[in-house]
């Protein structure tokens, strides 16, 4: 339960006096529907509304706040002419000028022969000073309050910063001081306020440089949201480690006869990543280890290793993909590989239905199938394992921690097994792995050529498909990737589609497209025809399913190469190079392109280190966009800037684990603290595995 103290700051917007239910549309999408929301969503810019000049000294083109008299008012001849009211000091005049406004309402605001404050920006018209529809129209007694700093918002179509002002000093009026869950020291070193404190100064700010993400203010509440991500991943982690895992050692004999038939000699990254699953496996706890590794660095073999074991122990193991045609491609090369240990992996996808599906559930249940290779459908409600001990999960971007979990419980202690091919930046890795343990495969198997990348103006686009032309005749096939943006989903369909139709003319049959609206069985059969060979040249608007694998593509070009992100693009050239012969990636632009633009293609062009590009990727782009946050799994940070902030993660880290260490139930009076900050975070799932949650 949410602790009471809390309770206002989670109520709705609407309960902010002036906050009607359109307002809180606004604001819940530009910062969320509840108080604390808002409280979060920090302010840009700022308006310095302090220089209180007389008329005539008064700056043209800066904001000022005046005190005038109301001298006299000029209703418009006609709609189109504006309104204007003039105001005096003993310096001179000037004019305070509105459109379609209404004469009652003026008159009543700025009444003639009294005083008025007015603030907003001064411009020269002719001769004359002008204000066009101040900010801000106030009594003399408000003069203290109409001179000041104002924070400026994000804002949204239909909210005005006036109105979203106005509910954030409601807002700011609730919080209540809370117990300090910070270190005493880590303040003291750092200069940090309180939180309360902290949380009132980020909203008036006094200066543009107190807008700044380092100031001790922002690092405070930056600090507290990577407290709470960590703490409540260490409580995931020490959760499972408590289950009670079952020891798993195998007798080595399906490994051996695997291994003995592989065309390859394994890396020592390889080597190393499968004593350090094995240690987990034998151990008394559940594994939950991630194995990262780039394009084509072979983690597939590690896993396998890791599934064996389970089968020697007398077990099951599956693996689980997040497309139906991934599923597909880890089925192929696992039934190849198992072949030599005398097993035949089960395939289960969302496709197989009726009398066949109730096949393959019976043999799962029943232990006929020791390995099944599927998609979530090997993880729904009816079906049921006779003894499941491993499960291996590709693309873990796709799956958050609390899919990690529900995994787990479709046998005893089930050990997990997360392989991904997208390099993390390890700033990131901390943020959104937290729970797991790390295993990285930095080499690259024996016989992989490396890419040759090259960038390419748009005009020289007849050489390109001259080059492509060359390459098909010899065998080659090509992938040509044009970029989906979502604004503009019809208009880059349809540029895709024109290639596509350009291609053809060139080209003939020999051409395939595959785009994003085409149903799942559609997008197989030319992915498959693409395989075989029935196709040479694949267009693609959607990025090429991760995984994918075609040795005969030697060639991909990519067009409008800046609209990709760097992981996206080094994912997108590891579709090529999986075979023995040489290939070429082509990244074509447009013929001026901006600085960060180019940083990043020329990153692409000199490195094809997977963990560097991540990492430049994040320098580049910050967090937020680097694996696009919504799909990854990656949290969301309000207050946090991974770029910024990135040297309070650690320490975030190692604080957690010492807090746990020390007092593992959050019991003591900081542990108690503690709990209220999981809660102000939202991180109410990790309280649950308190054992006095």
């Amino acid at each position: 339960m949410r602790p009471e103290i809390l309770f206002p700051l989670f109520k709705d917007v609407t309960s902010l006096k002036g906050v009607g239910a359109r307002t809180a549309e606004l604001i819940s999408k530009v910062a969320g529907p509840h108080i604390i929301d808002l409280l979060w969503h920090l302010p840009t810019d700022i308006i310095d509304r302090r220089y209180r000049p007389k008329i005539a000294e008064a700056r043209p083109d800066t904001i000022a706040t005046i005190t005038l008299r109301i001298t006299k008012h000029y209703p418009p001849f006609n709609k189109r002419s504006p309104y204007k009211v003039v105001g005096m000091d003993d310096t001179g005049a000037m004019n305070l000028v509105f459109f379609r406004a209404r004469s009652d309402y003026l008159n009543k605001v700025l009444p003639e022969n009294e005083t008025r404050i007015v603030s907003g920006k001064v411009e020269r018209f002719g001769d004359t000073l002008q204000m066009t529809h101040p900010d801000h129209i106030g009594t003399e007694d408000e003069i203290d309050t109409m001179s000041k700093v104002e924070p400026v918002y994000p804002l949204t179509a239909g909210l005005s910063l006036k109105v979203l002002g106005k509910a954030m000093s409601a807002a700011l009026e609730i919080p209540k001081p809370l117990p300090e869950w910070q270190d005493g020291p880590l303040m003291k070193r750092e200069k940090w306020p309180a939180w309360h404190e902290a949380l009132h100064a980020v909203h008036a700010p006094e200066s543009e440089a107190e807008l700044s993400p380092v100031t001790p203010a922002r690092r405070r509440l930056a600090y507290d949201e990577l407290l709470s991500n960590q703490l409540a991943l260490a409580l995931v982690r020490a959760h499972m480690k408590r289950s009670k895992g079952l020891s798993l050692v195998g007798d080595g004999t399906l490994r051996k006869k695997v291994l003995a038939a592989l065309p390859f000699e394994l890396t020592n990254a390889q080597k190393l990543a499968i004593d350090e699953v094995d240690a987990d496996l034998a151990a008394e706890h559940r594994m939950l280890r991630l194995l990262q590794g780039d394009v084509g660095s072979g983690k597939t073999v590690v896993a396998l290793m890791a599934m064996l074991s389970a089968v020697e122990a007398g077990g099951q193991a599956v693996l689980m993909a997040p497309t139906e045609i991934l599923a597909r491609q880890h089925h192929a090369t696992l039934t190849q590989m198992a072949e030599p240990a005398g097993l035949q992996p089960l395939l289960l996808t969302g496709r197989e239905r009726g009398k066949n599906r109730d096949g393959l559930l019976e043999k799962l249940e029943t232990g006929a199938a020791r390995l099944a290779v599927g998609t979530h459908a090997l993880f729904q409600d009816d079906v049921a394992y006779k003894d499941l001990r491993v499960a291996v999960i590709d693309e873990q971007h796709r799956f958050g921690v609390h899919q990690r979990l529900t995994l787990a419980s479709k046998g005893r202690a089930v050990d997990v097994l997360v392989m991904t091919a997208t390099p993390i930046p390890r700033t990131l890795m901390l943020t959104a792995y937290g729970d797991m343990d790390v295993s990285r495969l930095m080499e690259k198997p024996a016989g992989r050529q490396p890419v040759t990348t090259a960038l390419i103006s748009n005009e020289r686009l007849d050489e390109v498909v001259a080059a492509v032309k060359r390459a098909t005749g010899s065998g080659a096939r090509v992938y040509w990737v044009c970029p989906l943006i979502e604004e503009s989903e019809t208009s880059d369909m349809a540029a895709a589609e024109a290639r596509y139709d350009h291609l053809k003319s060139i080209f003939g049959e020999r051409v395939g497209l595959v785009h994003g609206r085409l149903k799942g069985a559609e997008k197989d059969a030319v992915m498959t025809a693409f395989k075989d060979g029935a196709i040479d040249i694949l267009v693609a608007t959607t990025v090429i399913e991760v995984g994918v694998d075609v040795p005969e593509a030697t060639v991909m070009v990519i067009e409008h190469a800046v609209r990709f992100g760097l992981a996206q693009l080094h994912q997108l050239r590891g579709r090529i190079g999986r075979g023995s012969g040489k290939s070429t990636c082509l990244l074509l632009h447009a013929g001026h392109i901006g600085e960060t633009a180019k940083a990043r293609l020329t990153t692409m062009r000199e490195t094809d280190d997977g963990f560097v590009i991540a990492e430049k990727d994040l320098e580049l782009r910050g967090a937020g966009e680097l694996l696009g946050t919504r799909q990854s799994g990656l949290p969301e940070f309000r207050l946090a800037d991974i770029t910024e902030h990135a040297d309070l993660l650690p320490i975030a880290r190692d604080d957690a684990e010492l807090i746990l260490r020390n007092d593992p139930e959050l019991e003591s009076e900081r542990g108690q603290a503690l709990r209220q900050l999981l809660y102000l975070f939202e991180r109410d799932a990790a309280i649950r595995y308190l054992r006095s949650g």
